[in-house]
């Protein structure tokens, strides 16, 4: 009897290992990795103190990261890997690149205290995203999706650099003020906080479900209008809209817990049927069924 040493050569189709992927689950996963390498970027950037470049490059990530989840969803595109690259391209552009932003631009100068600060900043990221992950919308009544609970990354990378901004539209002792730097080093802690809190925030996703045909231009409008606003004065346009998106986190709080409340009250108030009796319709007509009597 002859062995041969190897095994004979399978067919191609044995081979395979893997199933293949169709075009457009890659796409999503492609936006997302840009925002990746914009994140990495920003963190070379303020490591070289180019801090107002490296604004641009966390601008340019959040906006790819408002891009790709539409993009995946309007493709049909989702996956598990795609939700999982999402989560920890998020961490690195909006916990870990603001961080240390904002470190190198001023909190530096607090030593160890400074460095506490931007740490708190990028775990309370972490458990941000963490939370989302593991959260299910199963359940939940169609009205809590207009609501993120706690303040969402993207926002608060953007938001916690509004000393930055400020400072980029002409006051320009920030950073040589003591007092001024623990105010941003409070300010910073109070965004940490707002991430892992449980307070309702806007999150705007119901507003683009249905929209009015008289609506339609004005929104286009505002958007080109924003978007030009942005790229010919950032730092005043990132000013106001940190400050606007801020001050409509109360409002959010009260009509979150109005709304909670009506639907609480709209339960209990739902009649229920005694468990003594239950009711049958036989021919259009509602006929009642009581238990027999006990023995006697």
């Amino acid at each position: 009897m002859i062995f041969t040493p190897f095994e004979p050569e399978r067919p191609r189709s044995e081979r395979r290992r893997f199933r293949a992927i169709p075009a457009r689950l890659l796409l999503p996963n492609v936006v997302t990795l840009l925002a990746l390498c914009a994140g990495l970027t920003a963190i070379r950037l303020a490591a070289e103190q180019k801090f107002e470049w490296a604004l641009y490059a966390i601008v340019f990530a959040a906006l790819l990261d408002g891009i790709d989840g539409r993009l995946a969803r309007m493709l049909k595109g989702t996956s598990r890997f795609g939700a999982e690259l999402d989560s920890l391209a998020d961490f690195v552009n909006f916990g870990v690149a603001p961080a240390f932003l904002i470190f190198n631009w001023g909190l530096g100068s607090l030593k160890s205290l400074g460095w506490i600060c931007v740490m708190i900043f990028a775990l309370a990221s972490a458990l941000r995203l963490a939370r989302f992950n593991v959260a299910s919308d199963e359940g939940r009544p169609k009205w809590e999706a207009a609501y993120f609970i706690g303040m969402p990354t993207p926002a608060a990378a953007i938001v916690v650099l509004l000393p930055v901004y400020i400072e980029h539209l002409g006051f320009d002792g920030i950073r040589e003020s003591r007092v001024m730097l623990d105010i941003v080093l409070l300010y910073t802690l109070l965004i940490a906080f707002l991430m892992v809190s449980t307070i309702p925030t806007f999150s705007g996703k119901l507003l683009g479900e249905r929209i009015s045909r008289e609506y339609v231009l004005p929104i286009f409008v505002l958007a080109i209008g924003f978007v030009a606003l942005l790229v010919t004065y950032p730092f005043g346009t990132l000013t106001g809209a940190s400050a606007v998106y801020l001050a409509l986190i109360p409002p959010s709080w009260r009509r979150y817990m109005v709304r909670a409340a009506q639907e609480q009250q709209s339960k209990s108030a739902a009649p229920e049927a005694p468990p003594s009796e239950a009711a049958s319709r036989d021919g259009g007509r509602v006929v009642a069924i009581r238990s027999a009597d006990p023995p006697r």
